[in-house]
């Protein structure tokens, strides 16, 4: 999957956050919470998992919550971009000034060994997901 590699380079600060919201419109973005905050060298590991994950084709799925990367500045103020993942639906749309295309859509293999641990990774974040059970595929939907 690719990122704007000169906003990622310029990433200080990762919010990870559970979506819970499907938007308003379509074409912008999901709302949900923020469950952690990763300084730059924690988040290198998503942004290499990331950038690993093999590409899929879209899959039907009405709205399941997912997850989402907000990557911010040094100046912290506003993100950089947002990658939202839909991992039942196969797909990552991201949003932000750093972002060419709004939304860009892209879609990736959560099944692949990158997704499933991108997945545990966004997981270990939120209380309330460890707590969940796992589904048979292992998928967050």
């Amino acid at each position: 999957m690719q990122l704007p590699a000169e906003a990622v380079t310029a990433t200080a600060l990762v919010e990870v956050v559970r979506l819970a919201t499907p938007p308003s419109r379509p074409g912008h973005p999901f709302t949900g919470d923020p469950v952690a905050l990763w300084p730059r060298a924690e988040a290198e590991t998503a942004f290499a998992l990331i950038a690993a994950l093999p590409g899929s084709t879209q899959h039907r799925c009405g709205f399941h919550p997912g997850w989402a990367v907000r990557a911010y500045g040094d100046d912290l103020d506003l993100p950089l971009y947002e990658v939202q993942f839909r991992f039942s639906c196969h797909e990552a749309r991201l949003h932000g000034p750093s972002v060419t295309r709004c939304p860009d859509q892209q879609f990736f293999d959560p099944e692949s060994s990158q997704g499933r641990e991108l997945l545990a990774r966004f997981r270990a974040t939120d209380p309330c997901a460890q707590a969940r059970a796992p589904l048979p595929s292992a998928m967050e939907r």
